[in-house]
């Protein structure tokens, strides 16, 4: 490993190392082994910027959570354009990529590491989720495009539980039907949309 090579760099290399592994191997694959390897880098670098793996693991995590406050800021942009459920089926397909699939079951099968995450209630990436696509309905519900009385939190908690069984649960590496998880936005949001008419 060069000298001088700063920690922000060794961070970013051991978290795309860790990205890749889970792609290729799983959540079971993920050790501190599999990262150093894979980042090519000496077996103890890890252990130098992290106190343990579960410090690791938590700061891969909160890493893909500040990549979601990005995307949530997208979505909020994206308010007033094109279709409520076109932003929401675009949202939810980048939401529940690969890595953010792995990540969570990660979370949800390590008890450690959801101690180490956990704020408040609810699985962290999810929960974070939920919020992102609640304040994208409610500036929807602020302009108009969906009913008045929608209940913006109810209706990102459904669409992100349906976006998740939708994709998770399936063979690495394959994705779902774009029609299996369009039919469950339309259902979701079904109501909220047709209300605003009347």
């Amino acid at each position: 490993m060069p000298t001088g090579v700063h920690l922000r760099d060794v961070r970013k290399q051991l978290f795309e190392a860790a990205e890749r592994v889970l792609l290729r191997d799983g959540p079971a694959g993920l050790t501190s082994r599999a990262v150093t390897a894979e980042a090519d880098v000496a077996k103890g670098v890890l252990h130098r910027h992290f106190t343990d793996f579960d410090d690791f693991l938590a700061g891969l995590v909160r890493d893909r959570i500040t990549r979601l406050a990005d995307q949530g800021a997208l979505l909020q942009a994206a308010a007033g354009t094109r279709t409520v459920p076109d932003n929401l089926i675009d949202a939810l397909t980048e939401l529940f990529d690969p890595v953010t699939l792995a990540l969570t079951s990660l979370v949800f099968f390590r008890d450690e590491l959801r101690t180490r995450l956990r704020k408040g209630s609810g699985l962290p990436i999810l929960t974070e989720a939920r919020e992102m696509v609640k304040n994208y309905l409610s500036a929807e519900r602020e302009q108009g495009r969906i009913a008045a009385d929608a209940e913006v939190e109810s209706l990102a908690l459904s669409l992100i539980g349906a976006g998740h069984l939708v994709f998770a649960g399936r063979r690495r590496g394959t994705v779902p039907d774009e029609k299996e998880l369009t039919t469950a936005v339309h259902t979701v949001m079904a109501d909220a949309l047709q209300r605003r008419l009347l």
